[in-house]
């Protein structure tokens, strides 16, 4: 049997370079997957459809659906309310439960077909830093799942990751190939890991967009340092003021969310951003509001120079003063 090569697409610099190598190599049966997690950037798919174009290959698209799951829930909310009216707070499965809060969170319980949101409704909260369940439920399992009939047509699987050594501490150490395996039934099913671009650097990787004639994504021109979901969980401050300043429908939409969110979160507030992502914000459930902990705050902070005190005037000009082109990598020269 022949060799299947899966080159996952997220529309950034590394995985384009990706896309390039494979191209270039003429490598067996390529594959190229985009998983689509209804929260990036419109320049984005725009770019994923420019790369279809001007290199004549097929993106295949993967997005997850928690209707279903959100469906369960929502039965489940019907249930504990159901037993809240027959038995009262004393059941210990109900503690904490109220009447108008079940209402109100079974009322949210419907999909949007967005599945950024959708999962943070099922949910009843935004991913943090320490449940970041995102990535393993936005992307992980639909490309897992894209990739599971493919052991049948072919022998071998190499999953293509753009990932690069210099990003962060733990990527600094991952091998070029390595070996994983998905527990899958009837029987786990293993693919070889292949890092190709474990040791570039960022400038290397838009070397090789320059060397194939191949355009970058246009958001890396308006100061953002990496492409993915917007805003991530994880953005930097500087990252943050460069998104207010660049894309600010992005930070209503993001609002949106949050008052989404909220009414499906037991607590009755859901903030994209962590409790304490402002310096001396109050992290206690009962003090925190979208007033002031949501991401309209959370951007007010990101004007402001260290110590979050006093606006840094240099950087929270008026959007029409600012250059056209940002770029973190001097791609504006």
């Amino acid at each position: 049997m022949s060799t299947c090569n899966v080159i996952s697409v997220s529309g950034g610099k590394d995985s384009t370079a990706m896309i390039l190598l494979s191209i270039e190599r003429q490598v067996e049966n390529p594959i190229y997957l985009f998983a689509d997690t209804g929260h990036e950037h419109l320049k984005t798919y725009e770019y994923v459809e420019y790369l279809e174009h001007a290199l004549g290959i097929t993106i295949n698209r993967v997005r997850a659906d928690f209707s279903q799951k959100i469906a369960e829930k929502k039965a489940s909310l019907k249930k504990h309310l159901m037993d809240l009216d027959n038995m009262g707070r004393g059941n210990r499965r109900l503690k904490g439960f109220t009447a108008p809060m079940l209402e109100r969170m079974i009322d949210a319980m419907e999909p949007t077909g967005n599945p950024f949101l959708d999962l943070c409704i099922w949910k009843g909260r935004f991913p943090s830093t320490r449940a970041r369940f995102c990535s393993q439920e936005l992307k992980h399992e639909p490309l897992d799942e894209f990739m599971r009939p493919l052991f049948k047509q072919y022998g071998t699987v190499i999953s293509w990751q753009g990932v690069r050594a210099d990003e962060s501490l733990n990527r600094r150490h991952l091998p070029m190939y390595d070996v994983e395996v998905g527990q899958w039934e009837p029987e786990p099913k293993g693919w070889l890991i292949y890092r190709p671009i474990i040791d570039w650097t960022a400038q290397d990787v838009f070397a090789q967009h320059r060397k194939s004639g191949v355009k970058w994504n246009p958001i890396y021109e308006h100061g953002m340092s990496r492409v993915g979901c917007m805003p991530c969980i994880h953005a930097k401050k500087s990252e943050l003021m460069a998104i207010f300043r660049e894309f600010p429908e992005e930070i209503e939409r993001v609002a949106e969310w949050e008052r989404i969110v909220s009414k499906a979160s037991k607590r009755g507030t859901s903030s994209f951003f962590s409790a304490d992502t402002i310096a001396g914000n109050t992290t206690k459930g009962a003090d925190v509001s979208l007033d002031t902990h949501g991401i309209s705050s959370v951007m007010e902070w990101a004007k402001t120079s260290r110590g979050g005190r006093q606006y840094d005037l240099i950087n929270a000009i008026n959007v029409d003063d600012q250059p056209q082109c940002t770029s973190v990598y001097g791609l504006c020269e």
